[in-house]
Formats: structure tokens, sequence, C-alpha cells
């Protein structure tokens, strides 16, 4: 049923998540399905998160922000975003949204070959990060 809702949201097939390792007191075993994702790039990245962050009143706190950039917040249910209706055999779901930010280039960190790391002047800080999305999508960092 998550992986219904999330594919109506992002407009995109999203990836099933399995447990790595077995955790006796939650009762999880190692490859269990335990959440889905499904990743974002370009104009469809810029709409959906226009529309996830009008969810939360486009407010994102101080503390979401990490020291590289990237910043998360939560959706409490899923039928507050538009276009979702409550079907009551999937029930409500709530969703983590996590939005890492990066310059072009920063693929080299991740290659096989001749990797490398990015230097310091080249990489997304937090004050970047925050003035980023005030600006491009009107956001209050409270």
């Amino acid at each position: 049923n998550a992986e219904d809702v999330l594919e109506k949201v992002a407009g995109q097939t999203p990836v099933r998540t399995e447990a790595e390792q077995t955790n006796q007191t939650l009762e999880i075993r190692e490859g269990t399905p335990i959440g889905c994702k499904v990743t974002l790039r370009g104009e469809s990245a810029i709409e959906t998160l226009e529309k996830l962050l009008g969810v939360v009143g486009n407010e994102i706190k101080e503390s979401s922000f990490d020291k590289e950039g990237n910043f998360a917040f939560g959706i409490d249910e899923h039928i507050e975003i538009p276009e979702m209706e409550y079907d009551p055999d999937m029930g409500i779901f709530g969703m983590d949204v996590v939005v890492n930010l990066v310059r072009p280039g920063f693929s080299i960190r991740k290659r096989r070959r001749e990797s490398k790391t990015i230097p310091k002047s080249h990489r997304i800080n937090k004050e970047e990060a925050i003035e980023f999305v005030k600006q491009k999508f009107d956001v209050k960092v409270v």
C-alpha cells in the first residue's frame, strides 16, 4: 500500500527496501520489506518538492538541515497532499522526505574508478542550503 501511495505522489515506481539484519526486539528478520523509496531529479523533483513543502506550510526547522546541506521533513498523513484521497482499504501513511543537494561534479566521489574527494570550496554547507531553499521554494526556516 505504501508503494502505491509513493507512486501516486512521485509519479514514479518506488523501490522496496529490505532489512539488512535481524532485530529480535523489533521482530524484524533479515530480508523483510520495511519501506520504500524513490529518487527524483530535475523538474519532477522540483514539482514534487513544491507540492510536499506546501503540506508542511512551507516551513522547515533549521535543525532539519545537516552540515552538508541536506535536509529532511516529515508528513504525518499522506491524505494532506493535494490530489490524494482517502481510501479505507489503503489506510493512512506518514512519510519522510529527504532532500540531497549537490553541485555538478559530485559524482566523482561515488564513482568506482579513481574516486576523489570534493574540495571544501565546492561543497554545499548548511547556510548555502538554507539560502537556496528560501529563494527557490519560498520556504520559511524556523
